[in-house]
C-alpha cells in the first residue's frame, strides 16, 4: 500500500497528464481536505517531488485567492539532451544533482527504469569511495560517459 505522499504525487501527476497545457493549479487547503491531511503534507510533496531537478516548475501565490501552479518541463530531442547534459554536468557534479538529472530523464522516458537504477548505483557516494572534490569529478566523468552511451541509441 502506498503512503499519503505517494498518493498525492500520483494524483498531481495524473492531473498534469490530463491537462492540455501541461500545467495544474491547485489550492493547498482544498487538496489537503481531499486527502484528509494537513496542508504542510502538500508542501512536503510539492517541494520534494516536484522540484526543478525533477523536471517541474512550481509557482505559488499566498493569500486568500492563493494557488500553487505546477508545470512540467518538456525535454528536447536525445541529441539536444545529450549536449545539454554534457555541458551542464561540467567538471564536477554532486550526488543530489546527479540523482535529480537521472530522475528527470527517467520521468521523461528518455531512459528506462533499469538504466536509471544502473546510473544511480554508479554515481552513489557509497560506490565512489574517495574524498571530495575527486568524488564529484569522477561522478561527472562517469555520468557524461554513460549518458553519451545511453543517448546514442
Amino acid at each position: 500500500m502506498r503512503n499519503i505522499s505517494d498518493l498525492i504525487e500520483h494524483y498531481l501527476k495524473h492531473m498534469l497528464v490530463d491537462s492540455p497545457e501541461g500545467t495544474v493549479e491547485i489550492q493547498r487547503n482544498e487538496l489537503a481536505d481531499k486527502f484528509s491531511c494537513v496542508p504542510s503534507q502538500i508542501n512536503y510533496v510539492i517541494s520534494t517531488r516536484f522540484s526543478l531537478e525533477k523536471g517541474y516548475v512550481v509557482e505559488s501565490k499566498r493569500g486568500g485567492g492563493g494557488y500553487i501552479r505546477i508545470q512540467r518541463i518538456e525535454l528536447p530531442s536525445h541529441l539536444a539532451i545529450q549536449n545539454h547534459l554534457c555541458d551542464n554536468i561540467g567538471e564536477r557534479i554532486g550526488q543530489s544533482a546527479a540523482e535529480g538529472l537521472i530522475y528527470q530523464l527517467e520521468e521523461a522516458k528518455v531512459i528506462s527504469r533499469r538504466e536509471a537504477n544502473l546510473l544511480r548505483a554508479v554515481v552513489s557516494r557509497d560506490n565512489l569511495a574517495m574524498k571530495l572534490p575527486l568524488r564529484d569529478e569522477v561522478r561527472a566523468r562517469l555520468m557524461r560517459a554513460m549518458l553519451v552511451a545511453l543517448l546514442s541509441k
